[in-house]
């Protein structure tokens, strides 16, 4: 390991599990354990897994009113979080003079403040931009002193009740203040797997021996970012540097549906966020090209940068996200196409080693999505 790569605070752990660790965001992160990419993918599907995902962004903003801090936020993100409730979160996503997504990430109504979650890649550039645009009557507090840890899969609810039975009568999006083992944690309802799931925030020093418990629950394997990554594309949902960069707007994403009406023309804050001028004219007459998720039609993956082409060989596209889908025992990929060629159903190609290989545009997410509603 690299001196100048940086460690959660569970990192003795997936040492101790026999997790292969990468560099990843800057941290050693487990890529894998024992157990594999595939079988970890499929555990999760089928039980619950738990991830250390301790290296994203927790950060809290507070002011003289919520609302006030709401419309700082509303300032520099195309969503409505004057409206968002006291325990929910809402998916949002920082954008730049031009319309490009900077980061995407969570912003939670805790109460007496909004707690949000950044990408551990951007987390420094999200820190620097909001104290340099909220303004002095918003304070930012970065949470380093604690963990965050994703309890994800279909027994997801009935694990964590055990621990904590308050948790129960969540649904997706919720979020509260919960003591689990006697330690005070933050609570949402959320993930990154298309799984029912939890997103667990505690205090360092208690991470340990959260993560200990969870783990002693038969239905809970430790998994890591190689089927993270499958289990998110799966779930046909976004990782930024990859299907999100400054150079893709919201509309071009397909997440028209972070922007809410109030944040759109004729809305009541209509939109006074960077690049709205783009964004809402791609809102009404539509972006050039658009996200799709792409099935290959043999048996060979189709990985990201692979130019997406006709059969002519004309350049129509790119995929940005791609591999082998565990569920699905087939690989997919995602993409983005000219709007002539995204209709479902259509045939591309992808260019891979001098070769075209057949693709059809598919609706997304490519396996059931399972949140508690």
């Amino acid at each position: 390991m690299s001196d100048f790569l940086l460690t959660t605070p569970l990192h003795n752990m997936h040492i101790a599990a026999g997790a292969k660790m990468v560099a990843f965001a800057g941290y050693d992160m487990p890529v894998q354990y024992p157990l594999g990419v595939k079988q970890e993918h499929l555990h999760c599907r089928a039980k619950v897994g738990l991830f250390d995902v301790s290296h994203m962004g927790q950060i809290r903003l507070s002011g003289a009113s919520m609302k006030s801090v709401a419309l700082a936020l509303e300032s520099l993100i195309p969503a409505d979080f004057v409206n968002l409730e006291q325990g929910r979160q809402r998916y949002g996503f920082f954008t730049n003079a031009a319309g490009g997504i900077m980061d995407d990430l969570m912003v939670t109504n805790a109460g007496d403040h909004f707690f949000i979650v950044v990408n551990a890649g951007c987390k420094d550039q999200d820190i620097a931009h909001m104290k340099a645009h909220l303004g002095h009557n918003i304070e930012l507090e970065v949470l380093d002193g604690r963990s965050l840890l994703a309890l994800q899969g279909p027994m997801a609810g009935a694990v964590l009740a055990r621990l904590a039975p308050v948790t129960e009568a969540m649904h997706f999006m919720d979020a509260k203040a919960v003591s689990i083992l006697g330690y005070d944690c933050f609570i949402g309802r959320a993930g990154y797997t298309g799984e029912d799931g939890f997103e667990i925030s505690v205090a360092n020093e208690n991470a340990e021996n959260l993560a200990t418990r969870l783990l002693a629950f038969d239905e809970v394997e430790w998994i890591g970012l190689g089927a993270r990554d499958s289990l998110r594309l799966e779930a046909g949902l976004c990782l930024y540097g990859h299907d999100l960069s400054p150079g893709t707007t919201p509309v071009a994403a397909n997440l028209n549906w972070g922007i809410q009406k109030s944040r759109r023309s004729g809305g009541e804050r209509e939109g006074g966020f960077p690049g709205a001028d783009v964004i809402l004219a791609e809102l009404a007459n539509g972006a050039k090209r658009g996200r799709v998720g792409l099935l290959p039609e043999g048996k060979a993956p189709v990985r990201e940068g692979a130019e997406l082409v006709t059969a002519e060989g004309h350049v129509i596209g790119v995929v940005t996200s791609g591999g082998f889908g565990p569920s699905l025992a087939a690989p997919l990929a995602m993409g983005y196409l000219d709007n002539a060629f995204s209709p479902i159903g259509t045939q591309v190609f992808a260019q891979v080693r001098g070769k075209q290989l057949p693709c059809r545009v598919c609706k997304m997410p490519f396996v059931e999505q399972t949140y508690r509603r």
